[in-house]
């Protein structure tokens, strides 16, 4: 009986997600799925050109039943060995509502139910975002856990997220979700021999920033920018070096961790030139 090749799931076809599965896709088959066709068709044509054997799938995040058929389209095609997720919106693309559904929920649920598929010494990272680090202490120590562990069908329901009215808090309490979701479905995931990570990246010169650092907020990127410790922004490529370790056998020690790497700037947001002037 053949064996089955070992299928690496991209879903979200950005830079970050591209970057990451170029390294660790040879020899696999790479599933990308993304919301929008035109994004998997360029998805296709890079990687195929490139030599790698690939298939697209239109995923909407939102959706638990979306995301579990695009689970059993991966598994027709292979063992799931490796799970990107890079896909989501940011506070200058969406609602508030679709913020926490896509980045929240979305992210909830392909934790939950590739885990439940995940081949035995497998893997699986989460592009998070430094936004989350961000975030003030949660006022009640129950908050953090119930961000963590609450039934995914009830994630949206609780009281501090339901109350939540304004797109930039909803994008961070997403994201503090994103890490804390990842180190409870963590234990999970070895369950099945895998492992799960996230990593929180700054501002890497994507799309999604350009958008960022032109939208309401410019001034605050263009201000982070300016003093960031690392004087620049960051790339794709240096993200998925660090991917790559998380993914692999290199990294077989790590598991159920949230990796900053933003240059330096929630070091200055907290300590340094970027921290926000408090009025008296």
């Amino acid at each position: 009986m053949e064996n089955k090749k070992d299928v690496v799931v991209l879903i979200g076809a950005g830079a970050i997600g591209m970057a990451i599965a170029r390294r660790i896709g040879v020899g696999k088959h790479i599933v990308v799925a993304d919301f929008k066709k035109h994004n998997i068709r360029v998805a296709e044509e890079i990687l195929e050109n490139s030599g790698f054997e690939v298939s697209g799938f239109v995923v909407d995040i939102s959706s638990k039943e979306k995301i579990q058929a695009l689970i059993n389209f991966s598994l027709l095609k292979g063992n799931i060995k490796h799970v990107i997720h890079a896909a989501g919106v940011s506070p200058s693309q969406a609602s508030i509502e679709d913020i926490l559904k896509v980045d929240l929920y979305g992210t909830a649920v392909i934790l939950e139910e590739f885990g439940k598929n995940i081949a035995k010494n497998g893997s699986g990272v989460v592009i998070s975002s430094q936004s989350g680090h961000r975030l003030e202490a949660l006022t009640k120590k129950e908050q953090d856990r119930l961000l963590a562990m609450t039934d995914v069908e009830k994630l949206l329901n609780l009281d501090f997220i339901s109350q939540i009215d304004d797109t930039l808090k909803a994008y961070q309490f997403s994201k503090r979700g994103n890490s804390l979701r990842v180190k409870a479905q963590a234990i999970e995931w070895a369950k099945q021999g895998a492992r799960l990570n996230t990593i929180s990246p700054g501002i890497i010169m994507t799309p999604l920033a350009k958008d960022e650092l032109n939208g309401e907020r410019k001034e605050f990127y263009r201000n982070m920018l300016e003093n960031i410790p690392a004087g620049r922004v960051g790339i794709a490529d240096e993200v998925a070096e660090l991917a790559e370790l998380l993914l692999t056998s290199k990294g077989s020690f790590i598991t159920g961790s949230d990796f900053l790497i933003d240059g330096g700037a929630t070091a200055s947001y907290f300590y340094g030139p970027l921290q926000p002037i408090k009025e008296d």
